[in-house]
């Protein structure tokens, strides 16, 4: 089959059509992370006037129809002609891409918007637009239909404010949603809030009967967001170390505070972009903060009971901290920013932190005594954790293959194409083996209470004998040895029955992975099996309700008298047959499966702190405000 090439097969897409065509490109994807990124785009614009000092407050309003509404009381948006382009500087900055302020040092000295394409973006995959201008005295305003403007900016007014106010409605077309979820945006708009201290960023959910919003408002910076990650925690010392410094044009905010966890919590930014790949500023502080300590260790009293290098890993036992780099010309990896590559920087932040923790904690012995026995016995446990996969790996090599004898595994080899269940209980385990595909399903069935990993070192964790066969199984590794690509299922399954019981054994498993094999959960691997709660006969047909409400519903159709219809109610999973567990938890046509997500790191963090850790009060405190949400309730 002959197939021409020429020139006449090249697409040329204009003006914002590329974005259209390809929005995942400019926005990550088209779910609701893309949705909500189109408000993260705008906000950013306003946060970036607030890190000129030109804004102080700044205002998210979800109106009814999934519209949004982003107001600030910044310099407002030039609506000039622009002398080469001759259209106003507004509609520059709405339908041309790399169109805007951030380029020109003297407006914007620092920027996270960087690549200039934010609400160009969002005014392109939005059914339209409205921008309106408080500017000198008067209101102007340009409205947009699919990023094209419907005429030219305008006066429409008068005005005694100054600022932007942006609003539009994302397209149906283009998203697989257009319905925002209050709490993720919220949680982000606190993060900003915290990053940029004495700015005030208010959140209102205008969709509801009773409208619901929060303030953000916090003077002291990235040191209460450490207070704010701590909050449910036992702090080695009371004050977080706080460092702010500037050098050759890099600005640095950083807050350090030890816990008596076990976990290092760490959250790095760059013009308020969160880094979650980190980069050469968190390389910096991460050489400063080791090398400082090993300086302290050298001269303190402890060196004569241990003698080794404290390593990374150890002086970052339980800690929080949260650094915030400010770069005149970042140079991020890829569109979505997750990394920082500029290498002037790491020096920057090293010689900056070094100096001034060094500074603080000669003037605190306290603090330097407390962080220093932390860190030794960190070291003392890493020696024994060491010896402990040692010990592990020669067990797992004296058995064959070296999975777990629980394991019923699968006889495909293909990770994308396998699934591990982790079911509760041997009866259940049995059904399910007996019930499963055996071509691509894998059972391993738990036994006995599980180990909570919140108030434990990783050397319990690796030689505890109900945890050993999930690490086996999954065949990747644990904590920093974790290497995701080596994972031997791409769907982990966690059955549990529908009770209380099922749900701590899904919450402790969920902690494990969150803590160990966080990798698993940001790639989508880890999945909950939904069982019915009930079995209804009638007529000698079965139906299956998964809740309440569904069995209702499925005894009104059935328009018989309800003692007259058969209905079970399964106290377990064991309660069913192989067929029955195939049927309505195991089969990918029929099954209900619920991908677990992480949405937002910081929140993640203080629920599983929370609900996991130590301290009562901040649990029960949790569990009286979401009493209402609670379903099953074992009494």
């Amino acid at each position: 089959m002959k197939s021409s090439y020429s020139a006449q097969n090249i697409q040329v897409l204009k003006g914002l059509e590329a974005v259209r065509k390809r929005p995942g490109m400019y926005i990550g994807s088209t779910s609701i992370d893309g949705l909500h990124h189109l408000v993260y785009e705008v906000v950013d614009n306003s946060v970036d006037e607030a890190m000129q000092g030109f804004c102080d407050t700044i205002l998210v309003v979800l109106e009814q129809n999934d519209v949004v509404r982003v107001e600030d009381n910044g310099r407002g948006i030039p609506v000039d002609i622009h002398p080469t382009e001759k259209v106003s500087a507004l509609e520059l900055v709405m339908t041309r891409l790399h169109a805007g302020g951030k380029f020109d040092k003297d407006s914007y000295k620092v920027s996270g918007g960087l690549h200039g394409v934010g609400v160009s973006v969002v005014n392109a995959l939005s059914e339209w637009c409205e921008a309106f201008i408080h500017k000198d005295g008067k209101l102007h305003c340009q409205k947009y239909k699919i990023g094209i403007p419907d005429g030219p900016a305008e006066v429409i007014g008068d005005t005694d404010r100054r600022g932007t106010v942006i609003r539009f409605l994302a397209d149906s077309s283009i998203f697989e949603t257009t319905t925002y979820n209050f709490d993720i945006l919220s949680n982000r708009l606190r993060e900003l809030a915290f990053l940029n201290k004495g700015i005030s960023i208010t959140i209102v959910d205008e969709r509801l009967s009773t409208p619901k919003s929060h303030e953000f408002k916090f003077d002291g910076g990235v040191k209460s967001f450490v207070e704010y990650l701590n909050e449910n925690k036992t702090v080695l010392h009371k004050e977080p170390i706080y460092i702010e410094s500037t050098r050759d044009n890099v600005e640095l905010e950083c807050a350090i505070q030890y816990n008596d966890g076990f976990n290092e919590n760490m959250f790095s930014f760059v013009n308020d972009i969160n880094t979650r790949e980190g980069g050469t500023h968190l390389v910096g502080f991460k050489s400063a903060l080791t090398r400082t300590l090993n300086e302290f260790l050298k001269k303190s009293k402890q060196a004569k009971k241990f003698e080794e290098t404290l390593s990374g890993d150890d002086v970052r036992e339980g800690l929080t901290a949260v650094l915030s780099v400010k770069v005149p010309d970042p140079q991020f990896e890829g569109q979505t920013k997750g990394k920082l590559g500029n290498s002037e920087v790491k020096g920057i932040v090293e010689s900056l932190v070094n100096e001034q923790l060094e500074l603080y904690l000669d003037q605190n012995p306290d603090v330097i005594n407390s962080i220093l026995d932390k860190s030794i016995l960190a070291a003392k446990a890493r020696i024994a954790a060491r010896q402990a996969r040692d010990a592990t790996r020669r067990k797992n090599l004296m058995e064959s293959a070296g999975l777990p004898g629980k394991l019923a595994d699968c006889s495909e080899k293909d990770p994308a194409k396998s699934e591990l269940f982790i079911v509760e209980g041997d009866s259940a385990g049995g059904s399910a083996k007996m019930g499963r595909n055996r071509q691509y399903q894998a059972i391993l069935s738990l036994w006995g209470k599980m180990l909570n990993v919140e108030k434990t070192r990783i050397e319990k964790v690796i030689t505890n004998e109900k945890l050993q066969p999930i690490i086996a199984s999954i065949g990747a590794g644990i904590g920093k040895d974790f290497k995701v690509e080596k994972i031997r299922y791409h769907k982990i399954i966690i059955m549990a029955d529908a009770d209380v019981d099922g749900s701590h054994i899904r919450t402790l498993l969920l902690t494990f992975f969150y803590r160990y094999m966080t990798d698993i959960i940001e790639q989508g691997y880890v999945y909950l099996a939904m069982p019915p709660l009930y079995k209804i006969t009638y007529e000698k047909k079965v139906f299956y309700a998964y809740d309440d409400p569904e069995k209702d519903r499925i005894l009104a159709e059935s328009g018989k008298d309800p003692d007259k219809v058969g209905v079970q109610r399964y106290k377990g999973l064991g309660e069913m047959n192989p067929d029955q567990l195939w049927d309505t938890t195991m089969d990918p046509e029929k099954r209900n499966i619920i991908q677990v997500h992480l949405d937002d790191a910081v929140e993640a963090e203080r629920i599983f702190s929370t609900l996991m850790g130590e301290h009562v009060a901040p649990r029960r405190e949790f569990i009286e405000q979401n009493a209402l949400l609670v379903t099953n309730l074992d009494v």
